[in-house]
């Protein structure tokens, strides 16, 4: 058969072609198929940590690695979901990501409810609020949310009075209006907390820092928070990933009969289980 270069080139162009399709179909059939079995999710020191052994190892079961990232603050769990570090969070009330997102100008969301981890006053040196003598100290969390949490908790203990005209949810210490015992309100960083109780009088402790201290609310505390809904802790992931279907697995995992009744039975009320 005589040659011809017209019939060669295309012919190479006609199997180039198809090579192409080819790859283009396999890497869709690729794409299509491919389901991440897997997710990132930080968290904070203390019950939280406790929880999410149980979960990793039910969500195993079902088929999903769990890797469990743990943060020493309140800030950079969320800053690593921001930033894509990790997938989700499980450490925060819609309260304080709402904060994080006006400071940061983030759309972090709620993916699904966890429990409620109340606040509670403690003291090594006395048995009730009301042996706390005149110009005492009391130590609170100095993130925005957690610090309204425990203003708004010994206004309703009778310590202080915020100023009515001031959103309880957004209260500083410079919003208390009446002072009768002149307690000096003193802001640190949440994990600090604990160890400050051998130099204040008391100290307003979040759950999860006071579980890893060995401090039990109903044991050790002279004050609890009450049934607040609006401090509820969350699932958060980014808004663009609010539908991801591993995302909702895990919280589909989490929010179970299972680990409801693990909560229930380890923490005695201490945790309470909102799904």
């Amino acid at each position: 058969m005589k040659f011809s270069w017209q019939w060669f080139k295309k012919s190479a162009l006609l199997g180039a072609a198809v090579l192409v399709l080819g790859g283009a179909l396999a890497g869709c059939g690729s794409d299509s198929s491919a389901v991440k079995n897997e997710i990132t999710v930080g968290i904070t020191p203390g019950s939280t940590e406790q929880i999410m052994e149980y979960v990793v190892e039910k969500a195993k079961k079902e088929g999903l690695t769990v890797h469990v990232k743990t943060f020493s603050d309140y800030i950079t769990p969320d800053q690593a979901v921001a930033t894509g570090d990790i997938d989700v969070n499980l450490y925060q009330h819609k309260p304080f990501m709402d904060a994080f997102n006006a400071k940061n100008g983030t759309s972090l969301v709620s993916i699904g409810t966890t429990y409620l981890a109340p606040l509670a006053v403690y003291s090594h040196k006395y048995k009730s609020l009301n042996e706390i003598p005149d110009g005492g100290t009391i130590a609170i969390p100095n993130d925005p949310t957690n610090g309204s949490r425990a203003l708004i908790l010994l206004e309703k203990q009778g310590l202080i009075t915020l100023d009515p005209k001031k959103d309880p949810l957004k209260a500083v210490p410079q919003d208390i209006v009446e002072n009768p015992k002149h307690i000096q309100i003193i802001e640190l960083e949440a994990a600090q907390l604990p160890r400050s109780l051998e130099d204040t009088d008391a100290s307003v402790i979040n759950a999860g820092f006071a579980i890893s201290a060995g401090l039990n609310s109903k044991r050790d505390g002279i004050a609890v928070e009450g049934d607040t809904s609006p401090y509820v802790n969350i699932v958060a992931t980014r808004a663009k990933d609010k539908d991801n279907p591993t995302y909702k697995k895990f919280v589909s995992i989490f929010q179970s009969d299972d680990v409801r009744d693990f909560i229930n039975k380890e923490f005695e009320g201490v945790i309470i289980p909102v799904w």
